[in-house]
């Protein structure tokens, strides 16, 4: 059998055919540890140790690492982290949310437009908005009447009732 297939294999094109595969070989090798190195430093794995896996296993280790490689790169992971820090800074500083439905409101808003979530109470004098905590006026130092302050403490939603018979008091 091996006399068939020694005219072929010692051909000058069968030679030079075999050693531009392993060539090529060589190189794609060289190329998948490099590529896999460096994208698991990028992404924050053990570059050294998934580079040493690609080498011993070549493409199986390689399909390896790409299955349990982290999802996203490190620049990305912290760019995120940077933006929802900015969101969350943003919406702090706004204050301007609606407790009920999260939506933006203005700060001056006795309810919200879109839940109608009572927000804050007119000043009983000058008119401004007020937190439904507070028993004085901040702008016009006027306090504010009892029944003003227990209506709006009182939850918007809720329909008053119908006049009825009043109870005898024991």
């Amino acid at each position: 059998m091996s006399d068939l297939l020694t005219p072929i294999t010692s051909s000058a094109q069968f030679q030079f055919g075999w050693k531009l595969c392993a060539f090529f070989y060589i190189i794609f090798t060289v190329a998948l540890i490099f590529w896999t190195w460096r994208d698991a430093d990028r992404r924050g794995g053990m570059a050294w140790f998934w580079a040493v896996v690609v080498l011993l296993f070549n493409v199986p280790g390689w399909i390896i690492y790409m299955v349990v490689r982290p999802p996203e790169y490190l620049e990305d992971a912290h760019e995120r982290e940077l933006e929802i820090r900015a969101a969350e800074t943003r919406l702090s500083r706004d204050g301007a949310t609606c407790p009920s439905c999260l939506k933006r409101v203005e700060p001056d808003y006795l309810i919200c437009p879109y839940c109608m979530k009572k927000l804050k109470k007119p000043c009983v004098n000058c008119g401004r908005a007020l937190k439904m905590s507070w028993g004085v006026c901040p702008y016009c130092k006027t306090k504010q009447t009892a029944g003003e302050v227990a209506d709006a403490m009182a939850p918007a939603h809720t329909t008053p009732r119908e006049p009825g018979p009043a109870k005898p008091k024991a």
